[in-house]
């Protein structure tokens, strides 16, 4: 009897803490419009950081992209490296990066690895144990412990890669086998990654350096994490928003709100985990009740189904006032991507859940520049060309088996 009841007072007592844990009411939202003076100290005022010029944007596409990405920069290390993942478990692209990290680290560079004790659980020790044989500091964000319910609710999902602090890295991305390929391929996953170079770079370092002393205790900074000077690389104006854990910030959150009712022409979301608020849905609906063309790209397949029968609950909604949704059947949809009238684009690891917005550690950039956002734009559509739509007719139509899921689903919404 105890091994039973004792998964299910802690499952009970994670429904309770997630029931209190939610984004603070948004009640009015100001109107404005993309682009015009007081939006951009609005947001910057919100989002909790600067939106700062000069960087370069690279935008990278799945594994075949973002892992050879990855391991040049870190080859190229010649002073620090700072690395947040939430996800890392076996396989090439994971023995790949545990090298080039220790190889770096016997060149005499620090490195410093952040790794979430509960979405790395499945990492193999030989790959911690390589890289802190060769000098790499190694720790564990917030330990899992029985007696510490709230903070193994509260994860750290954001991924950071920083390279002397002039070059970063941040998106959706894990490390496994399942992130290899193009993102067509069955069983293996769609995601998207940014490279910047800038100005803007501190600002990932800094959320990592968050983190870092929250784990470890040590203050990362001088020259070698916060280089001078800034040097400028490019021309594009780029924000660093994060949102830290229990809702201590709502940086994320009103950020997108104020992009929403900000939209003009059109906004192309691509979220995996896409479980709305209230508040959030009425967003999305009072922008398309605006004329502004919405277009939501879901999982067709998702790798835990009852998140995805969640979302499915609400799509009538959403259907019947005009928003489209399409679903994504080539591989596993993980991107979470929003393109808003052809100028702003964002980036990150940011769901559109309640465990994203209110109760996980999480970072997203936010890019002001009409070539990446009509980049991100062209690469939404040709998502969309190879998904397949959902029409409110359809919906209506799901099985009982669906609608007992989404019924199955509604308690714990706010733990997805």
């Amino acid at each position: 009897m105890p091994p039973i009841r004792t998964p299910i007072i802690a499952l009970g007592a994670l429904l309770c803490l997630a029931a209190c844990t939610r984004v603070i009411s948004h009640v009015a939202l100001p109107e404005l419009l993309l682009g015009e003076p007081s939006y951009y100290p609005t947001q910057e005022a919100y989002g909790g950081a600067p939106i700062v010029g000069g960087n370069a944007v690279e935008i990278l596409l799945n594994g075949e992209q973002i892992f050879p990405a990855l391991v040049t920069a870190i080859k190229s290390a010649k002073k620090t490296i700072t690395y947040a993942q939430y996800y890392y478990e076996d396989g090439p692209v994971a023995r790949d990066l545990a090298e080039a990290m220790a190889e770096r680290c016997r060149a005499g560079v620090g490195a410093n690895v952040l790794l979430d004790s509960f979405g790395s659980i499945s990492m193999p020790g030989h790959y911690v144990d390589l890289m802190r044989a060769s000098g790499c500091h190694v720790t564990w964000f917030r330990p899992l412990s029985a007696f510490a319910l709230r903070r193994y609710n509260n994860r750290n999902h954001r991924r950071i890669l920083v390279i002397d602090g002039r070059v970063g890295f941040t998106g959706g991305s894990g490390v496994s086998r399942k992130w290899m390929g193009n993102g067509r391929v069955a069983e293996h996953w769609r995601d998207t990654d940014v490279r910047v170079e800038g100005p803007v770079v501190e600002y990932l370092q800094a959320a990592f350096a968050e983190n870092w002393l929250e784990a470890t205790g040590m203050v990362l900074g001088g020259e070698a994490y916060f280089p001078r000077p800034v040097e400028t690389r490019g021309d594009v104006y780029v924000q660093v928003v994060r949102s830290t854990t229990g809702g201590a910030t709502t940086a994320m959150y009103t950020t997108l709100l104020l992009a929403l009712s900000s939209a003009r022409k059109s906004v192309y979301v691509t979220n995996p985990y896409f479980v709305l608020d209230e508040k959030m849905t009425e967003a999305l609906l009072a922008t398309v009740g605006r004329k502004v063309r919405v277009v939501v790209l879901v999982p067709g397949a998702i790798d835990h189904n009852i998140v995805r029968q969640a979302s499915r609950a609400q799509f009538g909604r959403l259907l019947k006032a005009g928003v489209e949704i399409y679903e994504y059947t080539p591989a596993l949809l993980h991107a979470k991507t929003m393109v808003i009238d052809g100028v702003w684009a964002t980036i990150g690891s940011t769901n559109l859940d309640n465990r994203s917005l209110a109760l996980d550690e999480e970072l997203n950039v936010i890019v002001y520049d009409r070539a990446v956002a009509g980049h991100m734009e062209r690469i939404f559509l040709e998502d969309v060309h190879a998904s397949k739509k959902v029409t409110f007719e359809q919906w209506k139509k799901r099985g009982l088996t669906s609608k007992f899921l989404e019924v199955l689903a509604f308690p714990i919404r706010d733990l997805l």
